[in-house]
């Protein structure tokens, strides 16, 4: 349907080489984007899928929370020539409990979730203004944007805070039809979660809550951030879509 299609439109999707953010990249791509994949090693992979789709797909290697957003949104637009999408996925996690959690954990994952977050988002909203042109901003956030979790205080915080954050910016913004919105994916079969799978009693543990009786998969975002990213979403802002299998609902 034209109200899903993304034909023309250029979306730079943050940490695509692998996981989530190469399903969001597929998905983008096969609704008709093109691509910019920013990830801190190439992203080979998902440049030959989504080029196997028919669209195009620019690379940007850059470290986020070491290299600055301005020039990361400056070296996209002067590949792509513009950029209509932002998905802020890329990010990290660390482990440990809350009395023993290093300053160093904390910056290194408040810096990657939260703080390139928010610049990415604003250095793509700028352009948009300047160009007048209406833009999608989608984060994503977690269930540890609504939950507190254990053993992940700073990535709880960085979540919780991009929550906020996605309201914040739709205050904002909204006015200038760019829609921000966040999706926040359930116990997803990532790299994220590998420690979680390989504990037997926290796998068990997860598993029996999730209604829907699986871990998610990358292909279980693809409907909501094609979604959120078309003009099918043109009066939603603010929004945080949890695609959880039901955890919260539990």
């Amino acid at each position: 349907m034209k109200l899903f299609s993304l034909h023309g439109q250029i979306a730079m999707v943050t940490g695509c080489n692998k996981g989530l953010g190469q399903g969001i990249a597929l998905a983008l791509a096969q609704a008709g984007a093109d691509i910019v994949g920013v990830s801190r090693r190439p992203a080979d992979d998902t440049k030959h899928q989504v080029e196997a789709l028919g669209q195009r797909f620019y690379t940007v290697e850059a470290e986020l929370g070491q290299h600055a957003p301005s020039e990361i949104v400056s070296q996209a637009i002067v590949q792509a020539g513009k950029l209509d999408i932002l998905v802020n996925n890329a990010g990290i996690i660390r482990r440990a409990p809350a009395i023993e959690f290093s300053e160093e954990d904390w910056d290194a994952v408040l810096d990657v979730n939260l703080k390139a977050a928010f610049f990415l988002a604003q250095h793509v909203a700028k352009h948009l203004i300047e160009r007048q042109a209406p833009g999608k901003i989608v984060n994503i956030a977690s269930l540890l944007s609504f939950q507190g979790g254990i053993r992940v205080p700073s990535y709880t915080a960085s979540k919780s805070g991009l929550l906020g954050l996605t309201r914040l910016l739709a205050n904002e913004w909204a006015a200038h039809d760019i829609n921000v919105n966040a999706i926040a994916p359930g116990y997803m079969a990532t790299d994220n979660t590998q420690a979680l799978r390989d504990d037997p009693e926290r796998h068990d543990e997860i598993l029996g809550r999730i209604p829907a009786g699986r871990w998610g998969t990358p292909d279980d975002l693809a409907g909501a951030v094609i979604f959120l990213c078309s003009d099918a979403a043109r009066y939603v802002h603010g929004h945080t879509l949890a695609v959880d299998g039901g955890w919260l609902a539990r």
